[in-house]
């Protein structure tokens, strides 16, 4: 029986069997993540450049643009890798860094997306204290508060689950190493200790989402008591690319987690994990893009004095 100091290297699952289908797979994954760093990258420098563009919103894009970044070159290239030279070894210490910067980013872009629907709150809800509850200070404690959590809480998560021994075998499951495929192959009873973290985080992650629906409610109560068709129409368009990014990262995410056991096969678990994993930081930055014109428009005042 073999422990995990004995493991030197993990086996990742294979994105196809024939060859080519990996070097299709592999072009693929160049094509999106190509679009993603491209994505990101011109809102990270447009952004910074960019002197009007200098908003809590568009501080807090900036911030996502990094985490979509970070996750998509943590879990594509080594499967690009894979695909182009027909392996699935992933060292011991890199399957720990992939899984840890993995976490990491995930749990930044949730407290991040969190954080916009604050400012979504703010810009609609209270137009006249906007400048006061989201100034620069109140945006950089904020932006500190996101990273400095998803650090503990990936340090937590991987050192816990690469501290239970291993002892059924190598292979995961997975075409990136992850949580619920490394717990598989432990021998021990203190899995436990990890399921404690997972309760725990999702706890707060379902704080966090409950936080969003009821920003959301409060938004759309005042939206609707808007007067003016065209103020209605903006303030719901400062808001649809938001909506947009949330729903396709709960959506991608619940689907891959929350699913039956009795519909699950290797196939379909590749699929779903590629969906949450690597597509969402892909069309983040064209969701952003396509309402360029309405981000660009300082928070909506309109038809809100009257409240």
């Amino acid at each position: 029986m073999s422990n995990s100091s004995s493991i030197r290297h993990f086996l990742l699952l294979a994105l196809a069997d024939t060859r080519q289908l990996q070097l299709l797979h592999f072009c693929l994954l160049l094509g999106i993540s190509l679009a993603a760093l491209l994505g990101n990258g011109l809102i990270i420098s447009a952004v910074a450049c960019g002197h009007h563009l200098h908003t809590p919103m568009f501080f807090f894009l900036l911030n996502l643009a990094l985490s979509d970044l970070g996750s998509i070159c943590t879990t594509v290239p080594k499967a690009m890798h894979n695909s182009l030279w027909g392996t699935r070894n992933i060292s011991y210490t890199g399957c720990s860094a992939q899984l840890f910067f993995f976490l990491f980013f995930i749990s930044a872009e949730f407290s991040l997306l969190t954080i916009m629907s604050y400012d979504r709150y703010v810009s609609i809800c209270k137009p006249l204290h906007y400048g006061t509850l989201l100034g620069s200070r109140a945006c950089a404690h904020m932006a500190a508060a996101a990273w400095p959590s998803a650090f503990l809480n990936a340090l937590l998560h991987t050192a816990n689950t690469f501290s239970l021994p291993l002892c059924h075998g190598n292979a995961l499951g997975q075409f990136f190493c992850e949580i619920p495929h490394i717990l598989k192959l432990s021998c021990s009873k203190s899995y436990f200790r990890e399921f404690g973290l997972v309760v725990a985080s999702a706890c707060l992650s379902f704080t966090c989402f409950l936080f969003i629906v009821f920003s959301y409610v409060q938004i759309f109560r005042a939206v609707l008591r808007i007067p003016s068709e065209h103020g209605r129409h903006k303030a719901f368009s400062t808001c649809l690319p938001h909506l947009a990014v949330l729903s396709l990262f709960f959506s991608t995410a619940a689907i891959a987690h929350l699913k039956p056991s009795s519909i699950s096969s290797p196939s379909l678990d590749l699929a779903l994990s590629f969906l949450y994993s690597v597509v969402p930081p892909a069309l983040n930055p064209l969701i952003y893009s396509l309402r360029n014109q309405e981000l660009k428009a300082e928070p909506v005042n309109e038809g809100l004095h009257s409240q």
